[in-house]
């Protein structure tokens, strides 16, 4: 069977930058910090770790009300980050009713926030009174897809991967294997976390989340560096349009990059600990997938976290594949981690490296820890040609993904 290749025409973001692509790329390129002290999180007991990156007041009202009151903030996010994709894609309301656009959107869980609202007034009154009609639609677990299928009339597969870090970085490879499947011509895929402090809680308890920066919010999380203490949770959405080349060749809309290769893995060794070998593992398959050697591979960006298991783990995995050629850098150090949208989030500014010719530099790099010093970090701003790159995505549970993208030549 012959497969059609697969690229983006389209992408949206909403970030701790704000909403946008654009607000996004620019305050990466600035090296800005979205994370920020949330006095909230010191109110609450035992809770050592009190830093989010937050997305800005948005104003969700151009979402029609009968639509909007079924949202939580992740559905609202990943909503406003289709509308910016599929306009960039020129994609009109025909084609989303026409049956062969679908939706592969994920999220961690359902809205923590829903949750805790339905419970404080069920078992404070052991009474249904106060419940809202809407409030399963906010809580389900495939929230999000099903909320911007409703918005937007789209008619296609609908897809809602769960699997926390890996989730945006699954549902962009499920959509790429789908388009060059033949069963749709369109895909919007991607993630959207809403920040709750069960979320800083999750990674405090097993003493993952950064705690020792709260007075200096800028400088956590710390990817790869020796004094790095930890995860900064974060929220926002990711989402890219996908096409089969043949579908853009015919509309003649913008090419952005093509995907090529995917890879996903199961590390069954330990629910918590990432592991190497199937990093490793990981990223082999996506290469093969894309048909390309490691020599191949021009920049890798990093799932790295801040944590110290996971920065050593991921930097010991791409030296026995890479060695210590190829430039590696994480984004968390400017957007914390976004969790379920940051495959999509931090694919969309690799993209954007790959378009410019420049690569954005790890934040808050000041000293290479020892048992990250095998690879080659980005320090600094960097004008490089990228024609393919590599990003990685690693979840609990031991979920591993790996996208391979190539700039797009035109034919």
């Amino acid at each position: 069977m012959q497969l059609k290749r697969v690229v983006i025409t389209g992408m949206g973001a909403i970030s701790p930058f704000g909403r946008g692509v654009d607000a996004l790329i620019e305050s990466l390129l600035k090296g800005e910090s979205g994370v920020r002290a949330v006095p909230e999180l010191g109110h609450l007991g035992g809770l050592r770790s009190h830093v989010a990156a937050l997305v800005p007041e948005i104003d969700p009202k151009e979402i029609p009300r009968k639509h909007r009151r079924s949202m939580s903030k992740m559905s609202i996010y990943a909503t406003l980050a289709c509308h910016e994709a599929l306009s960039q894609g020129r994609v009109s309301e025909d084609v989303c009713a026409g049956g062969q656009l679908g939706v592969v959107i994920g999220s961690t869980v359902g809205s923590i926030d829903a949750m805790e609202e339905f419970f404080r007034d069920y078992l404070s009154t052991r009474t249904l009174e106060k419940v809202k009609s809407t409030v399963f639609f906010q809580i389900m677990n495939h929230s999000c897809a099903a909320n911007v299928a409703q918005a937007l009339g789209i008619t296609g597969r609908i897809l809602s991967p769960s699997s926390a870090c890996s989730t945006s970085c699954q549902a962009v490879g499920y959509g790429y294997e789908m388009i060059a499947l033949g069963k749709q011509s369109w895909a919007l895929c991607g993630g959207a976390e809403e920040f709750h402090p069960l979320a800083t809680a999750t990674f405090d308890i097993i003493n993952a989340a950064s705690s020792h920066f709260n007075d200096r919010p800028s400088q956590t999380p710390r990817p790869f560096d020796r004094d790095r203490d930890g995860v900064v949770c974060a929220e926002g959405s990711g989402v890219v349009l996908l096409e089969s080349l043949e579908s853009a060749q015919r509309r003649g809309v913008d090419i952005i990059a093509e995907v090529i290769g995917f890879a996903t893995v199961s590390d069954p060794s330990n629910m918590a600990n990432p592991n190497m070998a199937s990093m490793e593992i990981c990223m082999k398959n996506a290469l093969v997938d894309a048909q390309l050697n490691p020599e191949e591979i021009h920049y890798i960006n990093a799932h790295a976290t801040g944590t110290e298991q996971g920065d050593t783990a991921e930097s010991q995995a791409i030296h026995r594949f890479f060695g210590d050629r190829v430039p590696v850098s994480s984004l968390k150090g400017h957007i914390g981690h976004t969790m379920a949208a940051s495959g999509a989030l931090e694919l969309i500014a690799t993209i954007h490296m790959m378009k410019g010719g420049f690569l954005i530099p790890t934040l808050n790099l000041d000293h290479v820890d020892p048992s990250c010093e095998i690879i080659h970090h980005l320090r600094a701003m960097e004008s490089r040609e990228v024609q393919a790159a590599i990003k990685n995505n690693f979840a609990f549970g031991g979920v591993n993904s790996s996208i391979v993208l190539r700039r797009y030549e035109h034919d």
